[in-house]
């Protein structure tokens, strides 16, 4: 078991327009207390083919992290429709929710996310250029692919050679193999180092 757990992200405001911010309500554990923040990430990916067209919409640090559980909304606004190319605009992408901790991402929380007009007609008959005050989004929110990452939570105690406190009432050891992946997204970042 990890020091920091997802309990829970809940996607508010889905479906809506494509223009409006982004709304997750996330719930998480700390077993152990941290001396540093929790920074969490909000990622769009613009295009499956090339990474320089995502767009990080957030970053928030949050702390000081003691014992306990913690619930938070992270807001971000939406991407700039001016970064991503014409032809991305419509159609599936994925959206990445990231948590690090001394600058190590320990979790990863993928959505697919189907951009779509609202409108019947523009569906079946689409303009030429993108209306994007009339596209809608989706975040597929029951099927995310959760990542762990194994990270040294207490850097300290490695350079000093002591073993970190274990958490209370939970094995110390941490399973590496762990993942909690249910299915979708895969994505040119999943095999880059934070």
């Amino acid at each position: 078991m990890s020091t920091v757990n997802i309990a829970n992200v809940t996607v508010l405001d889905n479906p809506a327009p494509f223009l409006s911010p982004f709304q997750f309500q996330i719930s998480y554990e700390c077993v152990t207390p941290l001396k540093d923040d929790l920074e969490w990430k909000l990622i769009y990916v613009g295009s499956a083919e090339d990474e320089t067209y995502d767009q990080l919409l957030e970053s928030v640090l949050v702390g000081p992290v003691n014992v306990g559980n913690y619930r938070f909304v992270l807001q971000a606004d939406p991407p700039d429709p001016s970064k991503i190319r014409e032809e991305d605009i419509i159609g599936v992408t994925v959206l990445l929710l990231t948590c690090s901790y001394l600058g190590q991402e320990f979790v990863r929380v993928g959505y697919y996310v189907n951009n779509d007009y609202g409108d019947e007609q523009l569906r079946e008959e689409p303009p030429q250029k993108v209306l994007i005050d009339t596209v809608q989004r989706n975040i597929l929110s029951d099927k995310p692919r959760v990542t762990k990452f194994p990270i040294n939570f207490h850097p300290e105690h490695a350079e000093s050679g002591e073993e970190p406190p274990p958490p209370p009432h939970h094995p110390a050891e941490v399973d590496p193999h762990e993942d909690d992946s249910s299915s979708p997204p895969d994505h040119p970042l999943d095999n880059q180092e934070p």
